[in-house]
């Protein structure tokens, strides 16, 4: 053992007389590691709150859309799905049509958005039929309503559970989608019709984002064609899952590239910007308050070091005296600080995973899902979330070392014996 160390180490040790310093030295712990602690369970739940939506949303929808500018329906898209489908991270393409209709059951009615999807390609770019808590998840495979002759009346939908819930209905219930149309005649200008399909639930489904359940319907293309008075063979926007989730933008330009001029291209975090950048913000936010409690934690160090420094005048001369260097006496005194620095941090951070573990795992803390779009608080521990929080604790306690340290080590001899 260094000779330094030896000596911080006696130092801490407590002794009759020097117990209001080891009291310090106590609270000093406890303080860094509520601190550590405080940190690592803010800057969890802030990731769990970014990874659990970040997850949910595209796991229900797509990394990459692509549609005209004008929103014209895109024709013989079968074409574009193999020639696009080759770009490179390209691991799924799937089409979709999308619009606003209005949904009534016999009791209740309301506004949603509904998608028309091609069952087979949309389990290639998304989750969501994993997501089917009830009914059938093959309700759009095959069958009688397959786009081929006269479909059934009684079309095949999928709606959210939170929508079942606010419309009063159940699995195999009707439901009637409208859609308002408008069209131009040469003499009574624009005529205002309305297209109206009657649906039966054949599934209900529960992402766990309360937007998606409770304002979404799926149905398959041929119906959403005929709902919306749309060509044959034709969808609104091409969906494409990539193999990296962040990098999606140069993926997304290389597509529009390929799909040449009149298209456009979006992503799932240009969709989610605002939501995405204030979890961010709100991030840095938490770090840079809660480190504050880190920071008047380490001002207790300051404090046991200058009154360690009061106490031990007498042995710091006597070794200054035997030939010890200026260097020496300021290492014994900052190895103080890091040492109670360290137990605290090292003590923190342990609380704070547990505890964080211990939230997530039991979700004992339950939200309002219809506010904060998830019905609990996820927390999520990130490695270099504690790494860079115990690193950050550490800092600031050995910068709280250097002025007593300081002070020690320029303790004259002489001066201090003389009164003894």
């Amino acid at each position: 053992m260094k000779f330094e160390l030896f000596v911080a180490l006696r130092y801490l040790k407590a002794k009759r007389k020097q117990t209001m310093i080891s009291v310090i030295s106590a609270i000093s712990v406890l303080g860094i590691a509520a601190g550590v602690m405080a940190l690592v369970i803010a800057l969890a739940m802030s990731t769990g709150f970014r990874e659990d939506i970040q997850t949910k949303i595209v796991g229900a929808t797509s990394y990459i859309n692509l549609l005209h500018t004008d929103n014209a329906p895109l024709l013989k898209y079968e074409g574009m799905i193999a020639n696009l489908g080759r770009v490179p991270h390209v691991t799924g393409v799937a089409p979709a049509i999308f619009n606003q209709v209005f949904v009534a059951s016999p009791t209740h009615n309301q506004g949603a958005v509904l998608k028309g999807i091609d069952p087979v390609r949309e389990r290639e770019i998304s989750d969501f039929f994993s997501h089917i808590v009830e009914g059938n998840p093959h309700a759009f495979d095959g069958g009688a309503y397959d786009g081929s002759g006269d479909p059934s009346p009684l079309l095949p939908t999928i709606i959210g559970k939170e929508m079942a819930h606010s419309l009063g209905v159940r699995l195999g219930d009707t439901l009637r989608v409208i859609y308002p149309k408008g069209s131009l005649t040469p003499l009574a200008g624009r005529i205002f019709t309305v297209g109206e399909k009657t649906f039966r639930i054949a599934a209900i489904f529960e992402s766990g984002l309360w937007d998606y359940d409770s304002n979404w319907i799926y149905t398959d293309m041929y119906a959403a064609r005929r709902l919306l008075s749309l060509p044959e063979g034709s969808a609104s926007v091409l969906q494409f899952k990539t193999d990296n989730l962040e990098d999606v933008q140069s993926v997304a330009d290389v597509i529009r590239t390929a799909a040449g001029p009149g298209f456009i291209t979006t992503t799932w975090i240009d969709l989610n910007k605002p939501l995405f950048s204030a979890l961010k913000l709100e991030k840095i936010a938490l770090f840079l308050t809660i480190s504050l409690i880190v920071f008047v934690a380490a001002l207790n160090i300051v404090t046991t070091l200058i009154m360690m420094v009061l106490e031990k005048q007498r042995d710091i001369a006597i070794l200054t005296a035997m030939g010890a260097p200026q260097k020496v006496i300021m290492w014994v005194f900052m190895l103080q600080g890091l040492i109670i620095g360290f137990i605290g941090t090292t003590l923190g951070a342990i609380l704070g995973v547990g505890i964080s573990l211990i939230l997530d795992r039991y979700k004992l803390i339950q939200l309002q899902a219809e506010v904060y779009s998830i019905p609990y608080v996820p927390f999520h521990v990130k490695v270099w979330d504690v790494v860079l929080i115990c690193c950050t604790a550490l800092l600031i306690s050995f910068v709280a070392t250097l002025y007593p340290a300081r002070n020690a080590s320029r303790l004259d001899p002489v001066e201090v014996l003389r009164y003894e």
